[in-house]
């Protein structure tokens, strides 16, 4: 009897070209009132092309972005998909103590859940920055009564990633549920297979062939992600980067939505609360 298709989880991290935190030394956060937003028209783009595929997705979001775009949020919640929070202000948290911690993340939800009218499970740190150093955030998450996070990425990397971590969805502290992005295991350590820069780098093809043997192997559902400038090869360019910056967020612009809509057609997607359902009522697998 064929094997029922193993449903992944497509998730978005909704915010501006100018937010990445690669770009914090060349911008200012006073000044991102001042710059051309993008969002919402990308964003838009991908809802489009969601519902062009019948796919349901998690949109991780800006506080900051939400307020800004209550229309953005009532669009995201109305085409069925998932709305989860981003933190406010795309500060790390590895970059916050836990008062200030508390506060970006409890502020956020409050106000995603009063744009959206409905409640806010899920949470993922900008830059995937819970690791071993700050492991109070998970409490923080469950004081503000978020279910899940996504904010451990299992991986060795220059400016995140905790290689040790549980590649697959978990109990952390405090009895909260960390799903992290996506690793394959080879030659003693996990590789990214999730989304972001390295579905740009690499051939599509091996960015398919990873995540396919995750559904296979392990036989776990992977978790995606992408970011909506990633589909924008038009944004404005900032000035004054350093080549390794300049290379990592600029590279493939123009291939990536083709890429997502191949992966759309390759595999099968749904919401993080779809996905992991009664994980999130205290079953982790």
């Amino acid at each position: 009897m064929p094997r029922t298709p193993i449903v992944n989880a497509l998730t978005i991290d909704v915010e501006d070209y100018f937010q990445v935190s690669a770009f914090a030394p060349y911008i200012a956060r006073g000044e991102w009132d001042g710059l051309a937003r993008r969002v919402e028209r990308n964003v838009g783009r991908i809802l489009a092309m969601l519902d062009e595929c019948r796919a349901k997705a998690t949109f991780f979001t800006l506080g900051w972005i939400a307020e800004r775009h209550p229309r953005l949020v009532r669009d995201i919640v109305d085409g069925g998909h998932e709305l989860a929070s981003h933190g406010y202000g795309h500060e790390r948290a590895s970059d916050l103590d836990e008062k200030a911690f508390f506060a970006d993340v409890d502020a956020a939800k409050k106000l995603l859940e009063d744009l959206s009218g409905g409640r806010v499970k899920g949470y993922r740190a900008p830059s995937f920055s819970i690791g071993e150093k700050n492991p109070w955030a998970f409490d923080c998450l469950a004081r503000a009564g978020y279910l899940y996070s996504s904010s451990v990425y299992p991986i060795r990397h220059d400016h995140y990633g905790m290689p040790d971590a549980p590649r697959f969805a978990h109990r952390a502290r405090g009895g909260l549920l960390e799903i992290p992005p996506t690793t394959c295991r080879f030659f003693g350590r996990n590789w990214p297979a999730s989304g972001g820069g390295y579905f740009r780098l690499m051939p599509y093809a091996v960015s398919r062939w990873l995540l396919e043997r995750v559904n296979r192997r392990d036989g776990q559902p992977a978790v995606f992600y992408f970011h909506p400038w990633e589909i924008d090869p038009e944004q404005p360019r900032i000035p004054g980067i350093d080549l390794k910056t300049r290379f990592r967020h600029y590279l493939n612009l123009r291939r990536t939505e083709g890429r997502i809509r191949r992966l759309l057609g390759d595999f099968h997607w749904g919401r993080m609360d779809a996905v992991f359902p009664s994980r999130q009522d205290g079953e982790a697998g």
